[in-house]
């Protein structure tokens, strides 16, 4: 009678030194790819990428052609990404770096491989900053990564208090304030190029929130900057980008000249709905907040004190 057999393990560390040696090398590559915008060549090997990730196993499913086969083109994916997701597939472990870890978790959920992901998103959160905080928050959103998304909120909330503006940026149609930052300081996560580069569905959800350390004054040029830029680059005006995100602005916290001097802003670089002006007015004339108004009149963290909030009906909670 046979014993059962016993499966027995030698030392990773060779194996997987081996397999590390054989990433993008030429030597019995039987698969090229053509990656990034750069166009970089990168090697392959089928069989390994075809039993480690469904999608290159649908990618390289045809039998290539007699003579040279021509090589898989990859553009919207960085080569320095694909290299890290090839590390991956090939040795089961990766090297990430601040600087590029997004791009090789966009690689990683768009590949399907779910292991590289959760690596990234962890990686992510322990280098998170103010530099890097309103990219992840996009990628976040893009993707539906809920947990990071949540993780990139409650940063920001705790690492938004800035002082606008600084340089003047000028469009043909509207001069407008903004400044980047590349410093560590954790008070300009709002101020950073990530942050103006935000999609607006990113932007609503930063705006939702109650608990963000910035006053609705500076929230409101923020806003504005950051229509500016998209409107620059979109070749759109900029009271259409803006429009699905103002109304999240809480106007009815602003003093009466606050308001006075935003809607002569308003009149001549439109930005936010007249009529959403209008509502911010009544709340002064009738020296309450309305009830059906839901968000609009409650205070965030970082709303400074004026002397009309005691009127409010909905206090910073």
């Amino acid at each position: 009678m046979d014993t059962p057999g016993l499966v027995v393990h030698g030392e990773a560390a060779p194996f997987s030194t081996a397999l590390r040696s054989l990433i993008n090398n030429c030597l019995y590559s039987d698969v090229r790819f053509v990656v990034g915008q750069e166009r970089q060549e990168v090697f392959a090997h089928r069989c390994l990428l075809a039993c480690r990730c469904n999608f290159f196993q649908r990618l390289l499913s045809q039998e290539p052609g007699p003579g040279v086969p021509s090589p898989v083109v990859l553009s919207t994916v960085p080569a320095e990404a694909f290299l890290a997701v090839l590390e991956f597939l090939y040795t089961n472990s990766v090297k990430l770096h601040r600087h590029s870890v997004l791009e090789v978790l966009t690689a990683a959920v768009e590949y399907g491989l779910e292991e590289l992901r959760e690596l990234c998103l962890e990686f992510v959160v322990k280098v998170l900053d103010v530099e890097l905080v309103c990219e992840a928050l996009q990628v976040a959103v893009t993707f539906g990564l809920g947990p990071l998304q949540e993780c990139c909120i409650a940063f920001i909330e705790t690492h938004s208090q800035v002082q606008l503006p600084i340089f003047i940026f000028p469009t043909p149609h509207v001069s407008f304030c903004y400044s980047l930052t590349h410093s560590s300081d954790p008070q300009e996560a709002l101020r950073t190029r990530g942050f103006l580069e935000l999609s607006a569905p990113a932007l609503l959800f930063m705006l939702r929130s109650d608990k963000l350390g910035v006053d609705e004054a500076e929230l409101v040029l923020a806003v504005r900057n950051w229509a500016c830029v998209s409107a620059a680059v979109l070749e759109r005006p900029v009271a259409e980008v803006a429009a699905p995100v103002v109304q999240e602005l809480r106007l009815a916290l602003l003093a009466p000249a606050e308001l006075s001097a935003l809607e002569e802003q308003n009149q001549q670089e439109p930005l936010i709905p007249v009529e959403q002006i209008v509502e911010a007015w009544k709340c002064h004339a009738l020296r309450r907040g309305d009830a059906a108004q839901g968000a609009v009149c409650r205070r965030r963290r970082g709303t400074l004190p004026r002397e009309h909030h005691r009127f409010l009906d909905l206090p910073l909670k």
